[in-house]
């Protein structure tokens, strides 16, 4: 007899308190106005006093805000986080295009990343087999900042001090006779990147393989991504240079930037 099939059953968090917060803010997310804790208790089937030593949690964690004694609505650091996903969304979307278009250009692996602690992450990638380089770094792949052109991207936008405790941190540990291992050459590299609006890996990363990179700002002049272009060390061309820029600030314009940035500016 042929077996019925079983339906499926969603995942549940394996920690209660975890179920129950979800139930929360799932709760207040229903509604458009201030839920009183009587509601919430009714709603999520939780004892009255459950729901309120979980809501203050939530509260002190600023994802839920207490309007009032009794009175609860979703925080502003939902609005945060959720800002800064729908930012990385809208970039790969915003860049999937204009990757295209500079892999055509080039015939060299074009690739977006975003920084995550002290790695950067594969984030997209533009690449044909007739480019004839092995993909070593999938999307979703990572690599420590001071190896990767578009890690010292980002790590140009920070202040000295936050360089050296990246330096400290790390060790600044090298794959390749090429890597740079000594703050006061990463530091010298840095201030190269910022006069060139550029940053390059050579062959740091992986023997062989030669890197450029450009940032990608938001609306709020922020560096959020990097776009790189990646070549075997014998084809690499600065030639590149300002095909990448040029799209680099092309995918930043669309996500806003030269908007609120350039009206904070002439403020």
């Amino acid at each position: 007899m042929p077996q019925t099939a079983q339906p499926i059953v969603p995942a549940r968090p394996a920690i209660q308190v975890i179920e129950r917060m979800n139930a929360l803010l799932d709760a207040l997310a229903r509604q458009s106005d201030p839920v009183s804790l009587k509601d919430l208790s009714s709603q999520t089937g939780l004892h009255p006093s459950t729901a309120h030593r979980i809501l203050n949690d939530l509260v002190l964690a600023r994802m839920v805000d207490r309007t009032e004694p009794g009175l609860y609505q979703l925080g502003m650091r939902l609005l945060e986080l959720g800002n800064l996903v729908k930012t990385r969304l809208n970039i790969r979307d915003a860049a999937a295009t204009p990757m295209r278009e500079l892999h055509r250009l080039t015939g060299e692996t074009v690739n977006l990343s975003v920084r995550q602690g002290d790695e950067i992450v594969y984030v997209e990638r533009a690449v044909s087999e007739r480019s004839g380089m092995q993909v070593v770094r999938a999307i979703g792949g990572r690599a420590p900042l001071h190896l990767t052109s578009t890690g010292k991207l980002f790590l140009a936008h920070e202040e000295m001090r936050a360089v050296r405790s990246y330096a400290m941190r790390t060790g600044l540990s090298g794959q390749t006779r090429n890597s740079i291992t000594e703050v006061s050459r990463l530091e010298s590299e840095l201030q190269e990147v910022r006069n060139h609006g550029f940053a390059r890996d050579n062959e740091e990363l992986e023997l062989g393989v030669r890197c450029i990179a450009a940032a990608i700002h938001d609306d709020a002049g922020r560096i959020v991504a990097g776009l790189s272009i990646s070549a075997p060390a014998d084809r690499a061309n600065d030639g590149w240079v300002e095909a990448l820029k040029k799209t680099a600030f092309q995918i930043s314009e669309s996500i806003g930037f030269g908007t609120g940035f350039q009206e904070s500016v002439n403020r």
